[in-house]
């Protein structure tokens, strides 16, 4: 069957812990100031993308294409013999298009690339199950197929205190980018088919969008158990609360908090709360 290597990028939200137990190679995005560059959540952490943004605002860019050739490349040095690399959605980023490109110029191994389709944990959700599989000796064919049936179940869902660093960073999508202020109308943004940001619902204030949030969660959890993780860029006590909500509701079979990485950090500003799930066939 040949060895399989597992890649993502730096977006999946994964803690350290569980990159390394299950063997997943992480190519880092980008955050570029006006004098320096840093890999994401190598060089540079979340609340030091935080504490600068009233002074800059950063840009961000995909992975380094000599990061990810390097890494097929010592890869294939290794003995693996496929590659099934796992992307940040091509609607929020030219990640998986650079991925496609470059694994066109390694001979001699067998590379999928796949769209998520999403971002943070949802990817990260995604990531996790493709590395069981490979742990359990799943076919690769079978695991290519069973991946992309997967990232159109695995759901997650963004509440900002402010759409600003979205709109400064061009990553507006389909949300609505004309609601009032002075009403606390908040979005709750997901991705879309099309894997871009979009409107989920609109409600006024942030509790009340914390709570119908919860609302796909729970009519998932009518008919299957879920790994859920809660999402939280700078809001550690609101994330905490919501955890704390959870932790009462049956048929979550893991549950956790996960801080979104600086170079998501950067579209969000300081305040995203948020939740990714993923059912258990």
């Amino acid at each position: 069957m040949g060895k399989i290597a597992l890649v993502t990028d730096s977006s999946c939200d994964l803690n350290p812990e569980i990159i390394t137990e299950n063997n997943i190679e992480v190519i880092p995005l980008r955050i570029i100031y006006g004098d320096r560059e840093y890999r994401d959540g190598v060089d540079i952490s979340p609340k030091e993308v935080y504490s600068r943004l009233n002074v800059e605002i950063p840009k961000t860019s995909m992975p380094a294409p000599k990061d990810v050739i390097d890494k097929f490349k010592e890869l294939k040095e290794n003995g693996y013999t496929h590659i099934i690399a796992i992307t940040l959605s091509s609607g929020l980023s030219g990640t998986y298009d650079m991925f496609k490109l470059v694994s066109k110029d390694i001979t001699d191994m067998v590379i999928e690339v796949i769209d998520s389709k999403s971002l943070s944990m949802v990817l990260g959700f995604i990531v996790m199950e493709a590395a069981k599989l490979i742990k359990n000796n799943t076919p690769y064919k079978e695991l290519v197929e069973k991946i992309n049936a997967l990232k159109t179940k695995a759901k997650g869902f963004y509440v900002l205190d402010t759409l600003e660093y979205l709109r400064k960073g061009g990553r507006m999508g389909l949300v609505a980018s004309t609601l009032g202020t002075l009403l606390n109308i908040k979005p709750i943004i997901t991705t879309n088919d099309e894997g871009k940001y979009c409107t989920f619902a609109k409600v006024r204030g942030k509790y009340q969008a914390a709570t119908k949030m919860l609302e796909p969660l729970l009519k998932q959890l009518e008919n299957t158990k879920a790994d859920v993780s809660v999402l939280q860029g700078f809001a550690e006590e609101e994330a905490a609360i919501l955890f704390e909500k959870l932790s009462t509701i049956k048929n979550i079979n893991s549950l956790q908090i996960s801080t979104i990485s600086p170079a998501l950090g950067v579209h969000t500003g300081p305040g995203l709360l948020g939740l990714a799930y993923c059912p258990i066939e």
